[in-house]
């Protein structure tokens, strides 16, 4: 079998969409099945170990790139499915247009016709009614409202189906737009590949990234710097934290650890606000190593004591299930939609998106004794590989996309 994954952009700067195809592509290459990409980057990564035709650059807010239909139109013979993944952007309109055309041409070569490939959607939680609903987007939701009505229901509802990576996606997914009427709507997963050994090459690498943390114990927070992962509500929940241990107020054992946030978006508006609020706390007690990769990324993982993301939305979060691969626990919001298997196999706690919830993650893992620690550790290693290892989420997609 051959797949042809369309995406806005394989850029891992841009969030956990590139990487999670990434990782599908793994999955159902060890299955035998052959993966293409087709981006509108303005080129390709020379590292992938597979075929990226970057026809781009995406130009405007819309990405439009006029190689796109052309690209998808010559090549489609050589697929037998065609995935989508992401909304909102020119690539899933110019995939329903190019897939009209082709269909219309086969159908006039009359006994020379080649079977139209099967268009499949993964949105990766941009159905998520969040983003209808948040503070400060009424502009986008009425723009998206339009584009659901002129584009993007059609492109949903003439799919074979709409592929989620958990039960609360597919659920969240029927709230915000109309008509919704896709053929099938299949919950496939999202497997993450296991993380590389601990080495201690991997802890130098983090330490030359995070020179002031000084082999201090550590929270760990990895992903963009940006509002919607709930930054600002961990930065002060800390400070409420070091206050409150401070006062003597929570029964500890040991100081409180370092804050380390990790990730992109530092020079942005918002990430310049962030520094500013953790420069009230003491120095050294929030730590900024930006974005970290390879083994300076795996090193943090193994690391610290546990990782934190307190987010308003995440449709999956690969960093959390990455560190629960790596034996961590994780201290989230109820708003990643994975929560509930996590808290179900006591691999981490979750809590609500505000203050109050943030302050409760953080004191609800300050106050677990040393033992209580060491079997959520070994309860997170069980998470992964019930819920989240590659081989079996691509087995799902593959007997899908069959």
């Amino acid at each position: 079998m051959k797949l042809l994954h369309v995406i806005a952009s394989m850029d891992p700067k841009l969030g956990g969409v590139s990487q999670a195809v990434r990782t599908t592509i793994a999955g159902l290459a060890e299955l035998g099945i052959h993966n293409e990409v087709v981006s509108l980057d303005a080129s390709g990564s020379p590292v992938d170990p597979f075929p990226l035709h970057a026809v781009g650059p995406g130009y405007g807010p819309w990405s439009y790139s006029p190689k796109l239909l052309p690209w998808l139109l010559d090549n489609f013979a050589r697929f037998d499915s065609v995935l989508l993944h992401g909304l909102w952007l020119y690539n899933g309109y110019a995939l329903r247009k190019a897939l009209h055309r082709f269909q219309a041409q086969q159908a006039a070569a009359g006994s020379e016709i080649i079977p139209v490939p099967k268009l499949f959607v993964m949105p990766h939680g941009m159905l998520d009614p969040y983003f209808q609903r948040a503070t400060g987007r009424k502009l986008k939701a009425w723009r998206n409202q339009l584009y659901w009505q002129l584009v993007e229901g059609a492109v949903v509802n003439e799919a074979a189906g709409v592929l989620f990576t958990c039960e609360t996606e597919r659920l969240l997914a029927r709230e915000p737009f109309a008509p919704y009427r896709p053929h099938q709507e299949l919950v496939v997963g999202l497997g993450v590949e296991p993380p590389p050994c601990d080495t201690p090459a991997m802890r130098v690498a983090f330490a030359a990234k995070c020179p002031a943390l000084q082999n201090r114990p550590y929270l760990l927070f990895l992903s963009r710097i940006h509002d919607k992962k709930g930054v600002e509500l961990l930065i002060q929940a800390y400070a409420h934290l070091r206050i409150h241990m401070a006062a003597s107020t929570i029964p500890l054992t040991k100081p409180a650890p370092v804050l380390v946030i990790a990730g992109p978006g530092l020079e942005t508006a918002y990430g310049q606000q962030m520094q500013r609020l953790a420069a009230e706390l003491p120095e050294a007690s929030v730590l900024f190593p930006g974005m970290l990769t390879g083994e300076a990324k795996w090193g943090a993982f193994y690391g610290c004591e546990a990782f934190v993301l307190p987010s308003h939305q995440e449709n999956f979060g690969i960093a959390v299930v990455e560190a629960l691969a790596c034996s961590k626990p994780v201290l989230v919001s109820n708003q990643v939609n994975i929560w509930r298997e996590i808290v179900a196999m006591n691999g981490g706690l979750a809590e609500d998106d505000t203050l109050p919830g943030t302050q409760r993650l953080l004191e609800g893992w300050c106050e677990l004794a040393e033992h209580e620690k060491q079997v959520m550790s070994e309860r997170a290693q069980a998470t992964y590989r019930m819920h989240f290892a590659v081989g079996p989420a691509a087995a799902k997609m593959a007997a899908v996309l069959y």
